[in-house]
């Protein structure tokens, strides 16, 4: 199984970060990392989030206009 990376609220014991009710997840730690700065965590999400309760971070809004997997030489 691939593992899913979700962001965290920095604080102790922070809310994952969610859309529409669903946790934002990514296959990529460093990715996760290079693109959210803040006051944030990348950790693992819980198993006990089962797939459908999660939105992919391409799936995103925000984020649609990213290629994945990121090519870092697309960011000056």
């Amino acid at each position: 199984m691939n593992r899913r990376y979700a962001v965290q609220e920095a604080r102790l014991g922070g809310d994952l970060l969610t859309w529409n009710g669903r946790v934002i997840v990514h296959n990529s730690r460093g990715e996760l990392e290079f693109l959210l700065t803040g006051d944030i965590r990348i950790v693992e999400c819980p198993r006990s989030i089962p797939p459908e309760q999660t939105i992919e971070l391409r799936h995103h809004p925000q984020f649609s206009h990213h290629r994945f997997p990121l090519r870092r030489e697309d960011y000056p």
